[in-house]
């Protein structure tokens, strides 16, 4: 025969293990707001943007943009994407920033992306520094713009935007909200989880019912619990003991 519990019963796990649960949440809460604060490192981002134009035309009568320019614009831009992380430019902006960095490492910091069909290229840079961050998408843009006649034999990248530094940078990570609302959740669980657990393992008889289930037969009549303060009061038995002397007295005196 399969168990079943019913919401009645789901209700009264809660209800009795509370504190634990509770204590579970607040446990995880406080491990969370620990690593939040103290082991983990603050990181900032910044961005820059560039745009690939269209070169100067080579006819005077075409003043306006040729939609086909334009597409083959959009075209080299994944092309560019490759491009400015590469060697060629990273190794170039360690040196203007004076870092001790490789280019893969200068790479693994920086995020090169673009709207699709869009000649507006997005450079993201991230550091634990702030001020690194900014450099570091500025420089990595305005080294590309410098490089790319040389190697692709173009000049149509203009810089759109440059990072600045604002005066209280908010880092992008950790995310301190986020973080402890997900540390309240997983302590509910987990407290949750292990009231259930415990009551599942409990085995002790707490009412007609689990006696019914245990031995196979139906409960004749039970022994209720009397309050202490509802019993029929009694004499103190320094009382008795002084009756009892007195009348021993009275005896011997009529004797």
């Amino acid at each position: 025969m399969e168990e079943t519990i019913s919401l009645k019963e789901i209700a009264d796990v809660l209800k009795k293990r509370w504190k634990l649960i509770a204590g579970f949440m607040l446990a995880a809460l406080l491990v969370s707001a620990l690593v939040t604060f103290f082991a983990l490192t603050p990181t900032y981002q910044n961005s820059s943007q560039f745009i690939v134009s269209q070169g100067e035309s080579e006819t005077s009568e075409q003043s306006a943009y040729d939609i086909n320019e334009i597409r083959s614009n959009v075209e080299l831009i994944n092309t560019y994407n490759v491009i400015i992380k590469s060697p060629a430019i990273l190794d170039r902006v360690n040196d203007e920033l004076g870092l001790d960095m490789s280019a893969g490492q200068l790479a693994d910091k920086l995020q090169v992306s673009n709207a699709e069909q869009s000649q507006v290229v997005d450079v993201q840079a991230t550091d634990e520094s702030p001020q690194l961050a900014t450099d570091l998408a500025n420089v990595t843009v305005q080294t590309f713009k410098d490089e790319i006649p040389d190697l692709m034999n173009v000049d149509n990248v203009n810089i759109l935007s440059e990072a600045t530094v604002g005066e209280e940078p908010s880092p992008i990570s950790p995310n301190t909200m986020l973080n402890l609302a997900i540390a309240v959740v997983v302590g509910l669980m987990l407290g949750v989880g292990v009231a259930f657990l415990l009551e599942y393992l409990d085995t002790t008889v707490k009412n007609t019912d689990d006696v019914e289930e245990l031995f196979g037969h139906p409960v004749m009549g039970t022994i209720s619990t009397i309050d202490p303060s509802e019993a029929a009061p009694q004499e103190e038995p320094g009382t008795y003991r002084k009756a009892t002397a007195i009348d021993q007295r009275r005896e011997n005196v009529g004797s």
